[in-house]
This record gives C-alpha cells, sequence and structure tokens, in this order.
C-alpha cells in the first residue's frame, strides 16, 4: 500500500511527522515516495490492513451484528445476563465463530453484560433484569482469524428520563466521533469530537478505557482515547482499523473496579452507557465494519 499521488502543501507530511508537507519535507531533495505501511508498523505499531483482510474483519463483523440482533430481539424484564452469555456463545459456535472474550486474560464468559451503573467489562451472572434498567452488550468474536467488536446499550422495559438521557448521549457521542473519521484527520479528532459533545450534555467521558485497534488481534495499536485535542495523535491513513467506543456517565467519570478484577462502575453510582463499533479508514472515510443504526 503505497502513497504515490501529488502532496498538497498543505496535507500531512507522508514522512508520518504529523507536520503539514509545507513544514516539513516539502522542498527536500530527492523526496520519494513513502511505504506508509511499512512507516505506520515502524513508528506506531499499528498494523494496516490489506483488501482481503478488511473483507475477513467485515465477515466476523456480520457474525457479531447478528448475534446483537439476536439479544436484542430475546431481550426483556425477568432474564438473567446468563442468558444473554448463552445467547451470544452460541450462536458464535453454531456459525464457526469463537467468543473472542472467554478466557481472554482469565475473562470468565463469552460477552460482557453491563447493567446501569456498570461502565464496562460486566460479567454474566444470575442478575435479573428489572423493567427500566438500561444493558450494554459488548460482543467480540473471532472468524476465520479475524476480530471484530461492536457494542449497543438497550432498553429494558420502559426508561426512565436519565436512561433516556444516556443511551442518547452515548448514541450522539458515537455519531459525532464518525464525522471525524477521515483520511488525514486524526485519533485526538476524534476524542475531542466525543468530549465536546457528551461535555455540552452535562456528562462526562470515561477516560479509563480507550478504543482501539482490532482485526488481527482483539486489541492492537493504536489507542483511541474518548478524550483530546484537535489536531493532536496519530493520523488516520486508509487502512487502519479500530473501535470507537465511548463510555459516557450521567455524572462525574470516576469509576471503581470491583473485587472480580474485570466491572468497572462509576463512583457515584449514576448511570453509564456505550455504542462501539469497528470502523476502516478508506481512502474518502471510513465504512463500519460492524455497522447498525443509531
Amino acid at each position: 500500500m503505497k502513497n504515490t499521488s501529488k502532496i498538497g502543501r498543505n496535507d500531512p507530511c507522508p514522512c508520518g511527522s504529523g507536520k503539514k508537507y509545507k513544514k516539513c519535507c516539502m522542498g527536500k531533495q530527492a523526496a520519494s515516495p513513502v511505504d506508509i505501511k511499512k512507516r505506520y508498523r515502524q513508528k506506531y505499531d499499528i498494523a494496516l490492513k490489506e483488501p482481503k483482510d478488511i473483507e475477513g474483519i467485515r465477515a466476523a463483523g456480520h457474525v457479531v451484528i447478528q448475534s446483537l440482533e439476536i439479544v436484542e430481539a430475546e431481550l426483556k424484564a425477568g432474564m438473567t445476563t446468563e442468558e444473554i452469555n448463552t445467547i451470544v456463545h452460541d450462536h458464535a459456535i453454531k456459525n464457526g465463530a469463537v467468543p473472542a472474550p472467554f478466557n481472554y486474560r482469565g475473562f470468565p464468559k463469552s460477552v460482557c453484560t453491563s447493567v446501569n451503573e456498570v461502565i464496562c467489562h460486566g460479567i454474566p451472572g444470575p442478575y435479573v433484569l428489572k423493567d427500566g434498567d438500561i444493558i450494554n452488550v459488548d460482543v467480540t468474536h473471532i472468524y476465520n482469524g479475524y476480530y471484530a467488536d461492536a457494542s449497543k446499550t438497550f432498553f429494558i422495559g420502559t426508561p426512565g428520563p436519565d436512561a433516556e438521557k444516556i443511551v442518547k448521549v452515548a448514541a450522539e457521542s458515537l455519531k459525532a466521533a464518525m464525522e471525524m473519521l477521515a483520511p488525514d484527520h486524526t485519533i485526538g479528532d476524534i476524542g475531542w469530537a466525543i468530549q465536546r459533545y457528551a461535555e455540552s450534555r452535562k456528562c462526562s467521558v470515561v477516560r479509563e478505557f480507550v478504543g482501539h485497534g482490532v482485526g488481527f488481534e482483539f486489541h492492537e495499536p493504536p489507542q483511541v482515547p474518548h478524550y483530546g485535542k484537535k489536531g493532536q495523535g496519530v493520523v488516520l491513513v486508509p487502512g487502519m482499523v479500530f473501535t470507537v467506543e465511548p463510555m459516557i456517565n450521567l455524572g462525574k467519570s470516576r469509576l471503581f473496579v470491583e473485587d472480580d478484577g474485570w466491572t468497572a462502575v462509576t463512583a457515584d453510582g449514576r448511570l453509564s452507557a456505550q455504542f462501539e463499533q469497528t470502523f476502516v479508514i478508506t481512502e474518502d472515510g471510513f465504512e463500519s465494519l460492524t455497522p447498525y443504526s443509531l
């Protein structure tokens, strides 16, 4: 994947410095085309994906979205989070996929189920869903060696005003991030857009957990914070595949992790919501490899 097109004065310098071309390598003698794939691997340890890899991640994403759709159709008050785990696990196995969370660094289940004040990494178990709850279901599958990752937050029964607000703000935060997904934007632009929107709605952004590269592994570089400054961080280029997964709290951003070592909970006990998709940067924008309506 070589960038041999003409470079404009105000374009990011192909050397990977993050500076504009006119302020970096423009005018330097014998400037040669840069192998962007090699440069990003050497400088950032980012593995840019080839078209065949993107097809593989898209296929994995299809199984992930099917799992979320089946869960959404079955969710109801009186259901346990363990039942959600069974649905996701069985659907993956039936379709030739492997649930990536199972035994990942000791995680004991096949999916994360995060209810109400749980921010992320909730472990399925005996908890019985109640009318008015919200639940984030976070699914990652491995299919033919490729990983894809997505999550949605769902209402159980009739939501209260706080639940309606936080779920809407989390969804809109992901939409704000998607407006930044294009070549020559930066990782910082993504976090800036999320933080700007969420805080304008008097909500807070969780900082301890971030989006990440995905595809060949569950978690790859780059990290994708959901807060930041415009123009900072790695420049986005075609072939980058990563998740954006803003975790938005109704109250303060402080959290603690429970004794199980996984379950992250808001310190003030207020609601948290999250939406996540896996994206690839294309020549003229982006594509979601785990698409669903927001």
